[in-house]
């Protein structure tokens, strides 16, 4: 019995550490492109680079495949994003980060067709800013 906890516990303890690693990189990766675009928020660049990370990133890419999500969509919802949080809190950007985060990113890719105001709202409140 004795065993089994000490497996369970270190079960937990890698998952723990396999999780914070994927929030660092994520963080990491959201924070880059937010400074490196910060005076430059129209450049086709960031979109594509948006969608480089969604693809390499093992949950993400999940909610791109099960929805058929293009670059096209990425902008399009950049745009919206852009229209009513266009300001920095933090670390964070709503434009950007929101495409980092599975909750957020799955809604605006179920939701994109929506207005501009409603998505902004949302990412905001799962954002916490």
């Amino acid at each position: 019995m004795y065993y089994v906890f000490s497996a369970l516990l270190i079960l937990l303890c890698l998952v723990f550490l396999l999780e914070m690693y994927h929030s660092l990189k994520r963080s990491s990766a959201a924070c880059r492109l937010i400074e490196t675009y910060r005076d430059d928020l129209q450049n086709q660049k960031l979109i594509e680079e948006i969608y480089a990370y969604c693809q390499k990133d093992w949950k993400l890419r999940r909610i791109i495949k099960a929805n058929d999500v293009t670059t096209a969509d990425i902008e399009k919802i950049y745009q919206k994003l852009l229209q009513w949080g266009n300001f920095h809190k933090g670390h964070r950007f709503v434009p950007i980060t929101s495409f980092f985060y599975v909750n957020t990113f799955d809604y605006l890719v179920k939701h994109k067709n929506d207005e501009a105001k409603s998505l902004t709202m949302h990412c905001m409140n799962a954002l916490h800013i």
